[in-house]
């Protein structure tokens, strides 16, 4: 296994490194790095009751350094049919940098109506490789993660449909779970489906929501993404998120739109 990762965890002790990273601070993490990090956590949390996760929401408080952090997570509601969990992120000085919840529910009756399947967006061997400039290196993206894009790239406005693959250990020395995998992919509609100049402005996202459902499979998972700016109002992001099977859930995420400050 690389002796690269995202994250190490030394006794409890959990330290950021800097494949961490993220596009908009050298000293800040990409936001799927804490959420596949916290999604970790309440998979620690629980076992093999019966329950699924149905959704996770990332609630990104305020930038999450790089360096050592300290994570919590907890079952506030148990249940043999509704489960919700707690957890987040702090830093050293006791600054709480993101907050997050899970629910998990019972798996639905094998025996009720489906709908069809989706269709799966052409696979990663049918992509093209990102045309991001990373403004540091390492970064989160492209050096923890792997991005194939099928439609769109980071330079072009607009919709766009990427697979993504962790190129390291999330935590040094594991192997991580798909779901901490898609966790990791499912921050990136705003990046990949943008409608504004990356030189021109930010376009931040204070939150994270993912919907699943079912649990995910494999290594790779694609992003339908798109980006809505309303008049007047603030940007969404959103994407459909797929593994090689099929479709396997949602994602939203809020955005905070200001013009980028002048380079000093």
């Amino acid at each position: 296994m690389p002796d690269r990762s995202v994250f190490t965890d030394e006794g409890g002790r959990i330290v950021a490194t800097d494949f961490a990273r993220g596009p908009w601070d050298p000293n800040a993490q990409h936001g799927g790095a804490p959420a596949a990090l916290l999604t970790r956590a309440f998979e620690r949390l629980v076992g093999n009751d019966g329950l699924v996760f149905a959704r996770l929401t990332f609630e990104l408080l305020r930038p999450v350094p790089l360096g050592p952090l300290e994570v919590r997570a907890e079952i506030v509601r148990p249940g043999k049919r509704v489960q919700l969990l707690d957890g987040s992120i702090w830093t050293p000085g006791g600054v709480e940098v993101v907050r997050a919840r899970a629910l998990r529910v019972s798996a639905a009756d094998p025996a009720a109506p489906t709908t069809a399947p989706a269709s799966v967006p052409p696979g990663p061997e049918h992509g093209r490789d990102s045309d991001q400039e990373p403004p540091y290196r390492p970064m989160f993206a492209p050096d923890s993660i792997e991005i194939r894009f099928v439609e769109g790239q980071f330079a072009h406005r607009g919709p766009a449909i990427a697979w993504f693959r962790l190129r390291v250990p999330l935590v040094l020395g594991e192997h991580p779970s798909p779901l901490q995998r898609l966790a990791a992919a499912a921050d990136f509609p705003n990046g990949i489906s943008t409608a504004l100049s990356w030189d021109e402005w930010v376009f931040i996202n204070p939150d994270l929501t993912i919907h699943l459902d079912r649990p995910p499979v494999g290594e790779w998972f694609a992003l339908e993404a798109s980006t809505v700016i309303a008049p007047g109002g603030i940007g969404t992001a959103e994407s459909v998120l797929y593994d090689e099977r099929g479709r396997v859930g949602r994602a939203v995420q809020a955005l905070l739109i200001a013009a980028r400050p002048p380079a000093t």
